[in-house]
């Protein structure tokens, strides 16, 4: 690989984060409405504040989040925030830091949408790979028909399915949350095992819709490698019928689905707003989901900003590991 490819893709990498970050911070800020003023008013409803002081108390929350600076000020401390990857307090759950609240949510959904996106695509990309290959069992290629219904079906959907047929009509999971109620978040294998009981429904839903999206790609691209001239020249040269599929159908076939694997490894945050929010999980979607109700910029640009650097890193890791999953590929000459 080219050193000034490297550095070229590196360059790439900042402007896209850049651009991204920039973004990050003017949106959340066509909404209408002071967040401050939106937070303290919410709580005044509650009985929390008092109407008297209230523009007093917004003048000072607007000064401690630097609410009060000209705009470009503001942006050039968003900057040398996200940098550093601190993006300060929130304002809906003050004193506590935005990086915290990440931090907290984050094994989550971790635990919930890496491991439910690697287990779909393993099972589709196989299932997508027989499904297409002349010689596998009959009952497999029938699968065309489920897998294209299960890719069409929403996540959130699919869970909604589950919980009112497991959850409700036969109680045999539960239908919210991320464990029980009045335990308290530990490593002991008691928690751990209630913890896996209650994201088997949010995880089941992942799974099958995201197996029939996996299994679809697999099968078109299957569909156009078998009648490349190396699968047809290792067929007349007597390689097993396991090597051909494995070592030349297979492997080349499988290049699409990395790609998009890794663009879904990296939006495993925004992928898990809805579903997240419909099984109650305590994870970054839902504290995405809760941040832009309130208008929470701290919290909005911290997980944003995480999501796109995720993303980011993501596609630039695939782009520099290609070469290694398929030898024709070269960036000597890019």
């Amino acid at each position: 690989m080219r050193v000034d490819y490297l550095v070229r893709r590196l360059i790439q990498f900042v402007i896209v984060l850049w651009g991204a970050a920039t973004l990050n911070f003017i949106l959340p800020r066509l909404a209408p409405g002071n967040p401050v003023r939106e937070r303290l008013l919410s709580a005044l409803a509650t009985g929390g504040y008092q109407q008297a002081g209230i523009e007093e108390m917004v003048r000072a929350y607007n000064e401690q989040f630097g609410l009060d600076k000209p705009l470009y000020v503001q942006y050039l401390l968003y900057l040398q925030a996200a940098l550093q990857l601190d993006f300060g307090y929130s304002i809906a759950s003050y004193p506590a830091k935005v990086l915290n609240l990440i931090m907290a949510a984050l094994p989550w959904t971790i635990s919930l949408l890496l491991v439910s996106t690697l287990i779909s695509f393993v099972l589709g990309t196989l299932l997508g790979a027989l499904m297409a290959w002349p010689r596998s069992p009959r009952f497999v290629r029938h699968l065309v028909l489920p897998m294209m219904a299960l890719s069409a079906i929403p996540y959130y959907l699919l869970g909604l399915v589950l919980v009112y047929s497991l959850g409700i009509l036969v109680p045999m999971f539960p239908i919210s949350g991320g464990y029980a109620i009045g335990s308290l978040p530990n490593l002991s294998w008691a928690f751990i095992q209630d913890a896996i009981y209650h994201s088997i429904l949010p995880a089941l839903s992942i799974v099958l819709s995201a197996a029939g999206f996996w299994a679809i790609g697999m099968r078109g691209m299957m569909v156009t490698t078998e009648g490349e001239d190396y699968v047809v020249y290792a067929e007349a040269k007597g390689i097993p019928e396991r090597g051909i599929f494995l070592h030349y159908a297979l492997r080349n076939a499988i290049l699409p689905q990395l790609t998009s694997l890794a663009l879904s490894l990296g939006t495993v945050v925004s992928g898990a707003v809805v579903v997240e929010i419909v099984f109650g999980y305590p994870g970054v979607g839902s504290l995405l989901f809760q941040a832009i109700r309130s208008l929470d910029y701290f919290v909005i640009y911290g997980v944003v900003f995480m999501t796109v650097l995720a993303i980011a890193i993501a596609t630039l890791a695939l782009d520099l590991t290609y070469p290694l999953v398929d030898p024709r590929i070269s960036y000597r000459g890019a």
